[in-house]
């Protein structure tokens, strides 16, 4: 009898973004607010954003190439490939069939899967496709890759600051380094309309601010109990937070990411008062008769969850929060881009640490979930081949008018034909693929940025050129 494929996860990662980005605190002047008020009330630091030279799909060929080469992937060894975006390009065409053209040099055609769609848990949906694929009677020895992308967009106004742009992408196998406990997870669906795109003439959503935060907060409390009582049926005993040494949460924005941790700490209150210290007991106790409806709507109860959890948000999360807060929301991508940052931060001291990561989509759709990290120089290589610390130094900075002119192009493309992008090539880091011109058909073309020395570079590389 075959052996079934063991430790299944993430064996390597990558991540992309555009280099074009906006302060906040900048914004914050130019939109003629409150100081502080994208900066401390979102928690964020800047926003990335693609111009007209780049879309969600050559943000997935930049990501998926750049996979392959760093760490000498043959093509013909993947054998699924697939995306999680809300990013509308088609209604019809899944951006996985954009990426094939990476494949064609190589003959392999026989990769299976598409895109998933469910606002910001198309990713975690992809993931969990991929996964099972691998430990399926139907995996045939090859790898998966999951690419999470999305460029999130808001019309002027209160959401623009929460927008964002990136893409991140995962080779998926057996004898991974970061490796999904599949029987730990919690899951909460539901109808809601929180978050939503029904005008497909317009990339703006329809947005709840509130709505959206309140269902936020009622699935992680619902994921997490579900989690906990996995947990205590597979192990035999009772979950705390304090069995998972980090948590990465989905994140709109940092402030909410601040919030849903607390959040976590709260329940492990209600849960049992001794899962947490004597100190936080007392604290959380006027507020041990809410309803679950009334403690997500009491202010004074958030300040002081916020309060009792900081120490602990200081070890657990803040570690994971450096790429969501620096290039905003990126939807699929927010959750892996924690993930991401993570390893970049901690790569040296995770072995056998076990994470916590809460993915969040609008509508609704969400899962709680845990990995553990093992193998701590294979994590090195991760943190090493992304890179993220010399992309974030190659990134230019652009003044909000520059941004709100980028946004007024952009809007002028979505959903155009006939045109050839204007935007200065400047603006690309070299081995970025970037748009040459949507024809009258609608037909869109790509080509790779490549220096003399990138291309030299490129055919060196184990035959995976572009």
């Amino acid at each position: 009898m075959t052996t079934r494929p063991q430790n299944v996860g993430i064996l390597a990662m990558d991540v992309y973004f555009p280099a074009s980005y906006v302060h906040q605190e900048a914004l914050e002047e130019h939109d003629g607010v409150s100081k502080g008020k994208y900066t401390i009330g979102l928690g964020q630091d800047r926003l990335a954003f693609c111009t007209d030279l780049e879309d969600v799909i050559s943000m997935s060929l930049t990501v998926v190439k750049s996979l392959l080469e760093k760490y000498g992937i043959a093509p013909e060894s993947i054998g699924r490939l697939e995306v999680g975006s809300e990013t509308v390009i088609d209604k019809s065409k899944a951006i996985k069939t954009c990426l094939m053209q990476l494949f064609e040099e190589s003959g392999n055609g026989d990769i299976e899967g598409v895109d998933s769609t469910n606002a910001c848990y198309g990713g975690t949906a992809a993931l969990q496709n991929s996964l099972n694929w691998v430990e399926s009677s139907a995996w045939d020895g090859r790898y998966a890759i999951v690419v999470a992308a999305d460029s999130a967009v808001y019309a002027e106004g209160a959401a623009r600051p929460t927008g964002g742009a990136g893409a991140v992408a995962m080779l998926i196998g057996p004898n991974a380094p970061i490796v999904f406990e599949r029987c730990l997870s919690g899951t909460h669906m539901a109808n809601v309309y929180d978050f939503y795109k029904p005008n497909l003439a317009s990339e703006y959503p329809i947005v709840d601010g509130k709505l959206s935060q309140t269902c936020y907060l009622q699935a992680l409390d619902s994921c997490y109990r579900r989690f906990c009582e996995k947990y205590e049926k597979h192990s035999g005993k009772p979950f705390t937070l304090s069995d998972a040494s980090y948590v990465v949460c989905h994140a709109p924005y940092n402030k909410l990411v601040q919030k849903s941790f607390a959040r976590l700490v709260y329940n492990d209150y209600i849960r049992n008062a001794s899962f947490v210290s004597e100190d936080a007991a007392a604290l959380f106790e006027p507020f041990a008769t809410l309803s679950p409806t009334d403690s997500l709507l009491n202010r004074d109860l958030e300040k002081v969850s916020q309060q009792v959890a900081k120490k602990q948000y200081d070890v657990k999360v803040a570690p994971t929060t450096m790429l969501p807060k620096e290039l905003g929301n990126m939807y699929c991508a927010s959750l892996y881009a924690g993930l991401a940052t993570l390893v970049h931060n901690k790569s040296s001291s995770l072995d056998g640490q076990r994470i916590l990561l809460f993915s969040y989509g609008s509508g609704l759709a969400s899962s709680l979930f845990s990995c553990k990290f093992v193998e701590g120089q294979k994590l090195a290589e991760i943190a090493e081949k992304m890179d993220i610390a010399a992309k974030l130094q190659s990134r230019i900075a652009v003044t909000p008018t520059e941004f709100v002119e980028t946004m007024h192009l952009m809007e002028t493309r979505y959903g155009a034909k006939d045109f050839i992008p204007v935007s200065s090539k400047s603006t690309l880091r070299p081995m970025t693929y970037y748009i040459t011109q949507v024809d009258n058909l609608y037909r869109r073309s790509y080509d790779r940025y490549l220096t003399k020395a990138d291309k030299v570079e490129a055919n060196g590389v184990h035959g995976l050129a572009h």
